[in-house]
């Protein structure tokens, strides 16, 4: 595996088109799982999940080709339909990562019988099949994402240190192994860079701190799997990360409590915008700065639609707000493409960075209990911050008025009569869709996805709840949910604790 300078990456648009010409000959896949074989159902287990979905399930379909728990769950950004999930199999001894790539598109329901009328009997919903199982982690598959922009490649980040890439045909449904690396001990997360000139590029945490990127490209035979950078200045596990929306900056948290801005592809430092004192970053925040401490770390991190801050979300329950320097003419609201060209065609900067607020603590905010370890920004007109916590509940802070608080939904996956875990895993809002901006998504141990009206209203005694869908264990029965998609709103697929998959219609 071979190291690239930034400056090595600057045309990528040559490399994708190569890519091209190079993508998969059906040929050259691996066997497919045929599309009639029924899923594996060896142990008593997978009798209670069954069971269970008959109970309560709001579900429309569901998948249950995974013998253990799932852990992560990825879907493809052209083909919304085709959904990856990852998780583990075995005893901790002989355990292996696990991964299927499947359709979420619901079958047509069967036809029954004339009998069913005189004598109705409960119909055994069938599973969705397998389209390829994913194979080669020695240990739990903690991490799943296609890259940007195609979903050319699927990547899985693994316990076992591993980063694995499957190269996928235009249409999503066939792969093959292509690359791999093992550069750490544990992979904590995967990121995929949406910079448009640095297309099939790829971030990840690990648990010694460090942070790598890559960049893929099956057209290089000597090396599909390039690392673009690498930084090794947290101290502790690196436990969250998330790109600028135009690519230019990767945000990162830590365990011990540090955040840094990265300037992946050295363009903030090109348009003048030079790295904090000491750092390889153009934006660095540790404990030792006493009004940025969070005692017992950071674990999560969103930016700002407009790139101007990223929120760091830690423990008990504290949010920090920092500023992101403006790097490029397109990133400001007066700025054009054609007076960047011409300010370098002139021999002056092309994309004169912004310092502005950047570095800056903009805001300190608790509101929650516990930890903070999930964050969504609202797409513009809205203007709000999701923040969910372990505490259960999930609190709106409002960007444009001083990050004011907005709404505080104290027990948004907690039943009432319940004394288990009430832990929010997982919120984001709508994308993609008119009125989506309003409209929230979040998931927690209860096993239960629930979407809420941010402008709150009369639904819910006003906490804005517009629907909830059931079909997992929860309860502290191991069906928690891990995690979930929805590309376009309206499907919502899940990753649940009990090994099943669920796809729920939103009806949106």
């Amino acid at each position: 595996m071979s190291a690239h300078a930034p400056h090595q990456n600057a045309d990528m648009d040559d490399a994708d088109s190569d890519h091209e010409d190079a993508m998969l000959d059906p040929t050259e896949a691996d066997e497919e799982i045929a599309s009639d074989e029924d899923a594996p159902m060896d142990s008593d287990d997978d009798e209670e999940n069954m069971q269970e979905i008959q109970l309560h399930n709001d579900s429309i379909a569901h998948f249950d080709a995974h013998k253990e728990s799932i852990f992560c769950i990825a879907q493809h950004p052209v083909h919304p339909e085709i959904i990856a999930t990852g998780g583990g199999e075995g005893d901790d001894e002989e355990e292996i990562g696990i991964g299927y790539v499947f359709e979420c598109t619901p079958p047509e329901a069967p036809v029954l019988p004339a009998s069913y009328q005189s004598n109705p009997q409960p119909v055994e919903r069938a599973s969705l099949p397998p389209l390829y199982k994913l194979e080669g982690h020695s240990g739990s598959i903690g991490s799943i994402t296609y890259t940007l922009p195609k979903g050319q490649y699927l990547c899985t980040g693994g316990l076992d240190g591993k980063l694995c890439v499957w190269q996928s045909d235009p249409s999503g449904r066939k792969y093959r192994p292509l690359a791999e690396a093992a550069e750490v001990e544990e992979i904590n997360w995967l990121a995929p860079c949406p910079h448009p000139n640095y297309p099939n590029t790829i971030a990840l945490g690990a648990k010694d701190g460090s942070v790598w990127v890559y960049t893929i490209n099956a057209a290089d035979k000597t090396s599909p799997l390039t690392i673009v950078q690498t930084f090794y200045i947290h101290t502790d596990a690196c436990t969250a990360g998330a790109w600028s929306p135009d690519g230019r900056l990767l945000a990162t948290v830590s365990e011990d409590a540090s955040f840094y801005a990265w300037d992946v592809f050295g363009e903030a430092a090109a348009a003048g915008v030079g790295a904090a004192a000491g750092s390889q970053a153009v934006v660095g925040l540790t404990a030792q700065d006493e009004r940025f401490k969070v005692e017992g770390g950071l674990y999560s991190v969103a930016v700002s639609p407009n790139g101007a801050f990223a929120a760091v979300g830690g423990a008990e329950g504290h949010v920090r707000i920092v500023g992101l320097p403006r790097i490029g003419t397109e990133a400001s609201s007066t700025g054009s493409k054609g007076a960047g060209a011409r300010a370098k065609a002139g021999g002056g900067k092309q994309a004169a960075g912004s310092a502005g607020q950047a570095g800056q603590i903009l805001a300190s905010l608790k509101a929650q209990t516990d930890d903070v370890v999930t964050l969504s920004f609202s797409a513009p007109p809205s203007t709000l911050l999701a923040a969910g916590s372990v505490d259960g509940s999930i609190v709106l802070f409002d960007t444009a008025h001083r990050f004011a608080v907005r709404r505080h939904i104290p027990d948004a996956h907690a039943e009432e009569d319940e004394e288990v875990e009430k832990a929010v895993v997982k919120v984001e809002f709508v994308r993609d869709v008119p009125g989506g901006e309003w409209l929230l998504t979040s998931c927690g141990s209860d096993g239960v996805v629930r979407r809420w009206d941010a402008r709150g209203g009369t639904a819910a005694a006003a906490k804005g709840l517009v629907g909830e869908w059931r079909g997992h264990r929860g309860g502290g029965e191991g069906g928690l949910v891990q995690g979930f998609v929805q590309a376009g709103g309206r499907w919502i697929v899940t990753a649940g604790d009990d090994g099943v998959a669920l796809v729920f219609d939103a009806k949106i």
